[in-house]
């Protein structure tokens, strides 16, 4: 199963525009990333509480609904947010590729 991550990991990465991929496991610490500390713990905080508030959000519309992704765009970069049950998979896009 590790392999198959892996995989596609590498696979995200090579897709044109994507600057860094992030993994960060439920306590919101980073597992896995190409990008430098600062950036990756800055982007593992925010992008953890803005899926668990977007999560709650969702099943308080609905609570047989989920949250499956996430994207967030603004001027320089998308963030592509993928939460899973025991970590959560943020892709930050340039916009300008």
């Amino acid at each position: 199963m590790a392999s198959q991550a892996e995989a596609s990991l590498k696979r995200i990465q090579t897709h044109k525009g994507v600057a860094g991929t992030i993994v960060v496991n439920s306590e919101g610490i980073p597992l896995r990333t190409d990008m430098d500390n600062s950036n990756t713990l800055q982007y593992a905080s925010l992008c953890r509480t803005l899926s668990t508030m977007a999560s709650s959000m969702v099943r308080d519309m609905d609570p047989e609904n989920e949250l499956v992704i996430l994207r967030v765009q603004s001027r320089k970069n998308e963030l592509i947010i993928a939460p899973y049950e025991d970590y959560l998979l943020v892709v930050i896009q340039n916009n300008n590729e």
